[in-house]
């Protein structure tokens, strides 16, 4: 164990890893998520399936990926279907099968002797080479003849320009790859341009020897993510993301293509976090690197939206805040517009006649057809009367057909108006409903009453600036340099962030509201 803590006292692991990170994707455009993605699973001991078309770096990134380690070695394969055992893991050795009767391959070579495997074009492999693989990416074991070969293996990359076709002899080994990752095209014009200007060797090697990962070192690293900590947070992040996934699987609509996460794949993804975290210098796990899921929880592209919107949630709901009582502080602060309220303001209620529109346009004259004919006027031209000018407008019926014009001004009685007919003169109110409305009258509170409001008051906001210093001086270790996860986008801190800051918003938004009721019940004159 002191070795252990010496190593990761003197390694400075995540300034190397950056160092490697940084010295990988040189002169490489647009492959960042890739290139970081495969060493850190080369670094747990995992494997990554590459998705996209031919020529856009799959293999280039297993080639840069060997020069991460000390003496790094690489094997690279197209399988096809006509691809042998021979040509995947060695070619049986005739000698021993001739001196000593034994079934045995020359590995050194091929697949079991390297560090960095990348075999393309993955799921034309026959059934002997798969069976082979299968216990490679479990238990790190070739059975070589009668004996079992315990590989040194760090990553496995293999790719493909499609998903396994619906086949369940190939589940299990698509099952093994824990993350996945689409690669297509450069998108940006000017890295493109940049791209095929450059003359840049992209296959040489360029890694600081003194960053490169040894054997040694990597045995040690392994024992030390062991034993980075998973806290409860992430626990039960992990735990809500298994239920949503589940519930969205049992949706009726999603029951063609469900997202299928076995036992076995949730183990090795925890392990592919602890690896993050260790990397990043943690001793624990923390919300960001769980961001990590997202690359490994998809079966089908589209689902990778579905994915990411889970995690969001999922996150957000266990993400770092403070012991502060919001909900107490809420019903305090409501209490108290209430107590204003019911002291200073006084509330009648008023009944008075409401127009009753036709339409949008249109309203109706009470007992007017039987005088001229006609009982709709305009919303337009009743509200340009006025009680000492005549007017003349229009007068329709029923049917919304002008019949006359009128002079006619609005009359002194509410909701009516004075028609001007042949020398005589008509009155006719608008048809009308009685609606109830509530009129306040504000009164100055008693000053005893006041001052122990401004008492009150006093309290409340002195407890508000208590929080907002516990949260500057408490802020939990965890969301310190989040951003500057190696393997997670700095966008994703904002989810991580968003308790905090909700929290903070509460306490400034019942600040703002106590700042106005103190200047509505200071300020009331009578």
């Amino acid at each position: 164990m002191e070795q252990v803590q010496e190593f990761q006292t003197i390694s400075d692991i995540r300034n190397r890893t950056k160092k490697l990170l940084e010295s990988l994707v040189k002169g490489l455009y647009e492959r960042k998520t890739a290139i970081d993605l495969s060493l850190l699973t080369a670094i747990a001991g995992e494997s990554i399936f590459l998705l996209g078309p031919p020529g856009v770096g799959k293999s280039l990134i297993a080639r840069r990926l060997k020069y991460a380690f000390a003496n790094g070695t690489s094997f690279e394969y197209l399988m096809s279907k006509f691809s042998t055992p021979d040509e995947i893991f060695g070619p049986i050795s005739i000698k021993k099968l001739k001196e000593e009767d034994k079934y045995e391959r020359l590995t050194e070579n091929y697949l079991p002797g390297a560090n960095i495997v990348f075999l393309d074009e993955i799921w034309k492999a026959g059934p002997a080479i798969q069976n082979s693989l299968l216990t490679i990416l479990n238990e790190k074991i070739y059975r070589n003849g009668d004996e079992e070969l315990m590989v040194k293996i760090r990553g496995i990359i293999t790719a493909s320009n499609e998903l396994p076709p619906r086949n369940k002899s190939l589940e299990p080994i698509w099952d093994r790859f824990l993350v996945r990752l689409e690669i297509g095209n450069i998108r940006q014009f000017r890295n493109f341009l940049e791209m095929i200007v450059s003359t840049d060797d992209v296959y040489e090697d360029n890694i600081p020897v003194e960053v490169k990962l040894k054997e040694e070192e990597l045995n040690i690293i392994s024992e030390l993510i062991d034993a980075v900590e998973v806290p409860a947070e992430v626990l039960n992040t992990i735990q809500l993301v298994n239920y949503k996934i589940e519930a969205y699987n049992n949706q009726p609509n999603n029951a063609d293509k469900p997202i299928h996460i076995y036992d076995r794949r949730w183990k090795k993804i925890v392990r592919l976090l602890r690896t993050s975290a260790f990397l990043n210098e943690r001793n624990k796990v923390d919300l960001m690197d769980c961001f990590l899921m997202e690359h490994c929880l998809w079966n089908h592209p589209e689902h990778k939206e579905v994915i990411r919107e889970i995690l969001v949630d999922s996150i957000k709901k266990h993400g770092y805040s403070l012991a502060i009582n919001l909900n107490n502080l809420k019903k305090e602060v409501l209490d108290f517009e209430k107590d204003v309220e019911n002291e200073t303001q006084v509330k009648n209620i008023l009944t008075e006649n409401q127009i009753l529109p036709i339409s949008e346009k249109y309203y109706r004259l009470q007992n007017a057809a039987s005088v001229i004919n006609a009982e709709l006027i305009t919303i337009d031209q009743y509200r340009k009367l006025k009680t000492n000018e005549d007017f003349v407008i229009n007068f329709y019926d029923e049917a919304k057909n002008l019949i006359k014009k009128i002079r006619t001004r609005l009359g002194v009685k509410e909701n009516t108006i004075v028609v001007s007919l042949n020398g005589e003169v008509f009155h006719f109110e608008l048809e009308a409903k009685q609606r109830e409305r509530t009129e306040v009258i504000y009164k100055k509170a008693h000053p005893i009453v006041q001052k122990y409001w401004d008492e009150r008051l006093e309290r409340l906001n002195h407890y508000i600036i208590e929080q907002r210093k516990k949260i500057a001086n408490n802020t939990p270790s965890e969301l310190n340099n989040i951003k500057d996860n190696l393997f997670v986008n700095a966008e994703f801190a904002k989810v991580v962030e968003a308790n905090l800051e909700e929290v903070k918003k509460a306490l400034d938004n019942l600040s703002l509201r106590l700042e106005k009721l103190q200047y509505a019940y200071a300020n009331i004159s009578v």
